[in-house]
């Protein structure tokens, strides 16, 4: 792939995207794991699916719609969501956690309708369900290189408030943080960074992006900035190791990026289990 990155675009796009969210999945993913947010990225993507399909539909009745990049009206639907997302926690104040099923299952519904209104699956849509190599244009590239930039800003200017109100919520809320802000402006980037990821992920697997690269870095770090710097470390790994054998191999990229995430997962847990035996072997001689 290496050698065919300078002769075909296509590759040159795929690698620049799987580069860029390797990066800001994790770095995002990060937070939402803290905050034991995980299914919220699977309930986004879902609702992604939704405003894609729906991009789809519409370019099959309305000239306008059928040369916009489908993904635009996916990202739009999911920051959408993400603000009906944080409505529904306030709605449900002691069962916060019912929100997350309430959306997805509102976007697998959307889904089902659009894409048999659509007559079945097209090849656009297929592609963005589980990646696609030769799918990334260049105005996606535009896309996620600027989400990624909004994603970093934030994150730097907001970190010490973001990660206050991660840890403890309850608390931020009592020291005068405006954590009603703080928390919108958090699932606005989170809607982001889903939205965009999915070209090299896929709308079914972008969650494990999200989740996996934190789930292997939270086993032996000491520190958050530790386990951002891991889990994106763990991100680049997967991303890049998969749209390589993903392309060598000809088929999907997000099965194989996530396949490479899950495999790190079990190495790291396999040598913790190592460690941890050696330790004792130690301490009993």
């Amino acid at each position: 792939m290496i050698a065919d990155l300078w002769t075909y675009s296509f590759l040159r796009y795929a690698f620049i995207a799987a580069l860029v969210i390797g990066f800001t999945a994790p770095l995002i993913g990060s937070f939402v794991v803290v905050r034991r947010m995980s299914l919220i990225a699977d309930a986004l993507s879902h609702i992604t699916l939704a405003g894609i399909s729906f991009s789809l539909f519409l370019g099959q009745y309305i000239a306008l719609f059928a040369g916009l990049n489908p993904l635009y009206m996916g990202t739009l639907i999911s920051v959408l969501a993400a603000l009906g997302l944080n409505w529904l926690r306030g709605k449900y104040i002691h069962f916060q956690e019912l929100s997350i099923p309430i959306m997805m299952s509102a976007g697998m519904g959307l889904s089902a309708i659009f894409i048999s209104l659509s007559r079945g699956f097209s090849i656009d849509l297929s592609s963005l369900l589980f990646g696609s190599i030769s799918a990334v244009s260049q105005s996606d590239i535009s896309l996620i290189v600027g989400v990624a930039v909004v994603t970093l800003v934030v994150i730097i200017i907001f970190y010490k408030q973001l990660l206050f109100l991660s840890f403890d919520e309850e608390q931020a809320k009592v020291s005068g943080l405006p954590s009603t802000m703080l928390h919108t402006l958090f699932m606005f980037i989170v809607a982001l960074v889903i939205a965009v990821s999915m070209r090299i992920v896929g709308t079914l697997l972008v969650s494990s992006l999200i989740t996996l690269p934190v789930a292997a870095a939270l086993r032996f770090t000491s520190s958050f900035k530790q386990t951002i710097l891991w889990s994106v470390i763990f991100g680049e790994v997967a991303t890049i190791g998969g749209l390589v054998l993903a392309y060598d191999l000809d088929v999907a990229p997000g099965g194989v990026i996530v396949l490479i995430a899950v495999s790190i997962l079990a190495i790291v847990m396999l040598l913790e289990k190592v460690m941890s035996f050696r330790k004792k072997e130690v301490y009993h001689e």
